[in-house]
């Protein structure tokens, strides 16, 4: 571990409470702002210099979160944490792996419970995220809307009266706001469903991705679904218009969850029990197979099949299975068959305390 970073695998964020609304489907909710600097380059043209005076705003906009001296926000420069330190903010989605291509001049503003992350230098000077445990963008955005009121208060952002804030990708002017909403949808999966719902999504306006955003394939039944135009269209119109549609897809999915139960309730029981037997057994096992199985498990304990297991388990063990986050723990870098065997014996010590 750097001397500059800490140990972020054994801090837990407040969007893994496994809290919030509409927690059996709903894991968590983001709200993301994307600004720039009036009078700065845009990200992709400026030179390291001008690149390294936004470093030095965002551990000023940092100092200045803290009103009356208090410890709510740190900042970390990129460049003095190590790789593995820089892995694990990626997996517990506190940052991009696109603020990573430029490490050495990138930073980012963290809160105490890992709510808030603004991310400096990345595709914009500035992405403010605020990440809430369930189905709870209204209190995502709130906070976002106030920390972007307070960095205004130091910078002077692009804007422009006809499209709204500039950002470097076209499909964030405007607001620059993107919601995004992590679901977890194995009724849909399991009842062949999801590809045609994923097809009507794109039609009003969202996008469906992956674990971890853009570029990322689906894992353990997880999937990120979000807004996809930002401009021509009001904060609180695209904050609604989300939750409408994510509203529908939790409707769908816990109708697919009861259909399941319904057509063949011993075969799911079967599957669940069978997936919480190999997670409780095994002393080794691969991420793919083990995010898989605790997405099983996961479903078994919102339906009532597994009554032992708190909810609040699964985004602790989906995040702290990754491959950084092992290792962090651990203290070492570990070779493939070493983190598989740690894998196995953090699932199986923390489903059998329970």
């Amino acid at each position: 571990m750097s001397s500059y970073g800490m140990s972020f695998a054994h801090r837990k964020s407040r969007w893994m409470e496994g809290q919030g609304p509409s927690q059996d489907v709903v894991i968590s909710s983001r709200i993301r702002l994307a600004r720039n600097l009036k009078d700065y380059p845009f990200p992709p043209m400026m030179t390291e210099d001008k690149a390294r005076e936004v470093l030095n705003l965002g551990c000023e906009i940092s100092e200045a979160l803290n009103h009356e001296g208090s410890a709510e926000y740190s900042w970390y420069p990129l460049g003095k944490l190590d790789s593995m330190e820089r892995q694990v903010l990626i997996e517990k989605h506190l940052i991009s792996p696109q603020l990573l291509r430029s490490a050495a001049i990138s930073g980012v503003i963290i809160s105490r419970d890992e709510a808030v992350s603004i991310m400096v230098n990345e595709e914009d000077h500035f992405r403010i995220q605020c990440l809430f445990s369930g189905m709870d963008l209204e209190a995502a955005w709130n906070l976002a809307d106030r920390l972007d009121s307070d960095i205004a208060g130091h910078v002077t952002y692009a804007f422009d009266d006809e499209f709204g804030y500039l950002t470097t990708c076209p499909t964030n002017l405007g607001t620059g706001l993107r919601g995004s909403v992590m679901t977890h949808l194995p009724g849909l999966v399991l009842t062949e469903q999801l590809s045609r719902i994923v097809s009507g999504l794109s039609k009003v306006g969202a996008v469906v991705r992956g674990l971890y955003g853009e570029g990322s394939q689906a894992e353990g039944s997880l999937y990120q679904i979000s807004n996809h135009v930002t401009l021509g269209h009001s904060e609180s119109e695209i904050v609604d218009n989300l939750n409408s549609i994510v509203s529908e897809v939790v409707r769908r999915e816990r109708s697919a969850r009861e259909a399941l139960l319904n057509r063949n309730r011993v075969k799911l029981e079967d599957r669940v029990y069978r997936a919480y037997g190999i997670l409780t057994n095994a002393r080794s096992i691969a991420a793919s197979e083990a995010i898989e199985l605790l997405s099983l498990v996961r479903l078994g304990v919102v339906l009532g099949i597994l009554t032992h297991i708190p909810i609040a388990v699964f985004p602790e063990l989906i995040v702290g299975t990754r491959r950084a986050s092992i290792q962090q723990k651990a203290g070492a870098h570990l070779d493939s068959d070493q983190r598989d065997l740690q894998r196995a014996n953090l699932i199986r010590k923390r489903l059998l305390a329970e």
